[in-house]
C-alpha cells in the first residue's frame, strides 16, 4: 500500500509541475489553461506562482489567474490581488472582489 501511495504522490506532484510550467508557456492560451487546471487542483503550493503570474501581459491569463487564486482560497493571496486592484479595469476589478470574497470565506471556514 506503501507504494501505490508513493506512486500516487509522485503522480500528482508531477502533474502540479507540469500546470505550474504552463503558466510560464509562450502560448497565452497555454497559461490561462494551466490557471484553470491549477485553480481546479486547489493545491496552494501553486498560490506563488499564481501570485507571480498576476502580471501577466495577457488579460485572459490574468483573469484566469485571478479565478484560480480565489478557488484556492489561500489569503497569501489578498495583498497582492488588492495591489491589482488599483489598477485594473472594471470588469477585472469584479474578477478580483469575487476572489478577495471567496478567500475570505474560506478563511472563515464558511
Amino acid at each position: 500500500m506503501e507504494d501505490d501511495n508513493e506512486t500516487a504522490q509522485d503522480s500528482n506532484g508531477a502533474r502540479l509541475a507540469h500546470y505550474l510550467d504552463l503558466l510560464s508557456d509562450e502560448n497565452p492560451g497555454n497559461r490561462w489553461k494551466g490557471a484553470i487546471a491549477l485553480g481546479r487542483w486547489g493545491d496552494p503550493q501553486a498560490v506563488e506562482a499564481l501570485i507571480s503570474a498576476l502580471g501577466d501581459d495577457d488579460d485572459r491569463v490574468r483573469l484566469k489567474v485571478i479565478w484560480a487564486l480565489g478557488a484556492i482560497g489561500d489569503t497569501r493571496a489578498i495583498a497582492p490581488l488588492k495591489n491589482l486592484y488599483r489598477i485594473e479595469n472594471d470588469d477585472t476589478k469584479e474578477m478580483i472582489a469575487e476572489a478577495l470574497e471567496a478567500i475570505n470565506r474560506a478563511a472563515s471556514g464558511q
